[in-house]
Formats: C-alpha cells, sequence, structure tokens
C-alpha cells in the first residue's frame, strides 16, 4: 500500500475541502435553526457540483460519473465528512448498487442519478428489521407478471429529495438447514407510483436537516421490469452495496472528527486559566495526543479498506473495522472537545454539540457497533470452524 497520496489525490482533497468550507459552512446554522435544506439552497449546491465536474463521481466514466477508485472517493468523502449532511447531500454520490441495472433501466434510473437529473435513495429497514434485514415483513407477491407489495418501511435517509427509491422487498421463502429463510427482491420504485407514499419520518437528534422518511405500500403494484437485479437475490446486491457505505461512513467520521480537532489545539493554546494555556496541563495536552492518535488510525483504516477494494482482495473485516473504530473514536473526540471547551462547548456559538450529537447514530446506522464486531469475529473464527 502506498501511503502517499498522487498529485491528482492531492487535487481533489483540496478541491472538495475548499468547496465544503466555502459553501457548506456558511449555510449551516440556518439549516440547524430550520431543520431543513430549502429547496433552492440544494439546488444550488448540485448545481456547483456538477460545475467542478464531482457529481456521481464515485460512477464509472461510461455512465457519465467521473470514474474515481475506492481510495480516491474514501477521500472524497473524508472531506465531505467536515460539512453538514444535510447539504452535502446535495453533492450527488448515486448508489453504487445502481451498477446492477440493466440496459433498459441503464437510461431509466442509473444515468439520469449519475448526471443529477435524478436523485436516488435507498430503503431496507422497517420498525421490526434493523440489523435482522430478514426479518422483513414489507412483502410483494406476485400477480401475473407484476407485484403486489405491501408494508412499511422507516428511517429511509433523503427520500425526502428522491425522485425514486431502491427498495428491498420480501418476495418469498426458501428453506434451509436453519428453517425457512426470506428471499429478498431489489425493486425501483417512482415516486408517485400508485400505492406508494413517502411521507415524514421522526425527528432526529442527529444531523438535523437530513432527513429520515417513512415509506408506505398499500396494494402497490410492481412491473417485473422494476426489479433490480435477479428476483429473490436482493440480499447478495444489499451485501456488495454495504461494503461501500461502511466505507463512507468511516470516512465521514474522520472527516468530520479532524474539523472538531482543528477547534480544540488553538483553544488549548490560547484559553488560560490559572495564568497559563490550559494546553500546557497534561489533562489537556493528554487529550489532544490521544485524539490525534485515534483519529489519524481511524483514517488509515478506512483508506486501507478502500486500498484493499481496489486491488481486488478480501476486505469485509477490514471494511467492518474501520467502520467500527471511525465511528466509536468519533464519539470520543467529540466529547472531548467539549470537555476542552468545558460550558462553552454545549453552547450553540460553537458547532461541538452539533458534533457531539451528529456523532451518536454513527454508531448504529448501516450496520451498529455490534454487526460489525460480529463480522470482524466470524472471519477470525471461521478458518477454526468456529
Amino acid at each position: 500500500m502506498n501511503f502517499g497520496l498522487t498529485e491528482e489525490q492531492d487535487m481533489i482533497v483540496n478541491t472538495v475541502r475548499s468547496f465544503v468550507e466555502t459553501e457548506i459552512y456558511p449555510l449551516e446554522d440556518e439549516v440547524e435553526r430550520l431543520g431543513y435544506v430549502p429547496k433552492e439552497m440544494g439546488q444550488e449546491i448540485a448545481r456547483k457540483t456538477k460545475e467542478l465536474g464531482f457529481f456521481g463521481c464515485n460512477m464509472p466514466e461510461d455512465v457519465g460519473g467521473a470514474g474515481l477508485d475506492h481510495t480516491t472517493f474514501a477521500l472524497v468523502e473524508r472531506e465531505l465528512g467536515r460539512g453538514s449532511m444535510a447539504l452535502t447531500v446535495f453533492f450527488g454520490r448515486p448508489s453504487g448498487i445502481l451498477m446492477g441495472c440493466n440496459d433498459e433501466q441503464r437510461e431509466k434510473y442509473l444515468i439520469p442519478a449519475t448526471t443529477g437529473e435524478k436523485f436516488d435513495a435507498l430503503a431496507m429497514t422497517e420498525p421490526g428489521a434493523g440489523s435482522d434485514v430478514r426479518g422483513m415483513k414489507t412483502f410483494a407477491r406476485k400477480d401475473g407478471d407484476d407485484w403486489i407489495v405491501n408494508g412499511t418501511k422507516h428511517f429511509i435517509s433523503h427520500a425526502n429529495i428522491a425522485d425514486f427509491v431502491i427498495v428491498f422487498i420480501a418476495t418469498g421463502e426458501e428453506e434451509t438447514p436453519r428453517g425457512p429463510k426470506k428471499l429478498i427482491t431489489c425493486f425501483l420504485v417512482d415516486r408517485g407510483t400508485p400505492g406508494f407514499e413517502i411521507r415524514d419520518g421522526y425527528s432526529s437528534v442527529s444531523h438535523r436537516g437530513y432527513k429520515n422518511m417513512i415509506l408506505n405500500f398499500d396494494e402497490c403494484r410492481l412491473p417485473s421490469s422494476q426489479i433490480l437485479g435477479e428476483p429473490h437475490k436482493g440480499f447478495d446486491l444489499a451485501n456488495d452495496w454495504l461494503y461501500g457505505t461502511r466505507l463512507t461512513v468511516a470516512a465521514n467520521c474522520v472527516g468530520r472528527a479532524r474539523r472538531v480537532f482543528d477547534y480544540c489545539v488553538p483553544y488549548a493554546a490560547e484559553r488560560k486559566q490559572f495564568g497559563k494555556p490550559i494546553g500546557a496541563n497534561q489533562g489537556v495536552s493528554f487529550k489532544l495526543a490521544d485524539m490525534i492518535t485515534e483519529i489519524d488510525a481511524a483514517d488509515w483504516l478506512t483508506l486501507h479498506g478502500a486500498w484493499l477494494l481496489d486491488q481486488k482482495k478480501p476486505s469485509n473485516r477490514e471494511i467492518a473495522s474501520a467502520k467500527l473504530y471511525a465511528s466509536e473514536m468519533l464519539a470520543r473526540v467529540t466529547d472531548q472537545a467539549i470537555q476542552i471547551y468545558g460550558g462553552m462547548g454545549l453552547m450553540d456559538d460553537l458547532p461541538l454539540a452539533r458534533f457531539w450529537r451528529d456523532a451518536r447514530v454513527e454508531r448504529i446506522w448501516d450496520g451498529t457497533s455490534e454487526i460489525q464486531r460480529h463480522i470482524i469475529s466470524r472471519d477470525l473464527l471461521r478458518p477454526f470452524g468456529a
């Protein structure tokens, strides 16, 4: 693994960081106050992203993307992690699972999502099925060449701006040595489809303005042409997709932690108590040492996972480690930052309390910390038959 960035990667990092600092930071307080992103504001971010040539940068060039490799894209996500997720979602990174589209779907969904004509969202979680994906109750029954869908999804990120949703639905059951197992199929569902409703979700303490939505299906009829991939093979698609999303979470956490850390060092050097800078006390300076060590460690874990993907090497355990460590690191770093600032760290005059609140969800979505530990331990023990 080459630990140095190429000239092109350096340029990309600097460009995205500058974009976040100049276009995202100034809007964050308003979004925090409103609890949503005004439509025109989101459209303007998307427009400027297209001008930079970064919209759909995670997608291959032959479908209109920039064709960034996994390592470079992780660097992009790291810089985007510095900004409000409610705003950076308009930077436009379509779900990689859309690469499973057939020719007709490519023209209707994949290419428009890559070029910014359409936004996608992805729906898997249900009120009774989070980590246990196969426990989902949203079900599609076959009716001729169509499927009739009933059920509910929730916690569906940014479905409020989506033109279509990639939805995982139970479509049958098979017998296994461990008992019956649900078969999952992935469908592409357009906003406005009869029987399909997107409505407001819950008010979250984390990432205010980044909406989670509830999807309701009531006798929603979908033709077989809306299936992404093959019938009953949606779980395989989901597993491939989750690699990328876990790396995205890890990279975002690293970027956000670095922004938090940037508040702490100057403050520790300038803030005086008992006649000297608080950074002169080991109670503070050792916190800084621990924080930067953990941030760097999470950064390298994340880039190593991305590098393994680029080399087409097994990476499930390493990516789970990156997601686990980076998300838990961010919780510790934001907490220590507030401790360094004292009471001022909890005031709305600074964004530290927001970072602290935002950090909490990172250990839950895209696979909880417990699920990541399960993946890691299973990978370690499997060679021994355990």
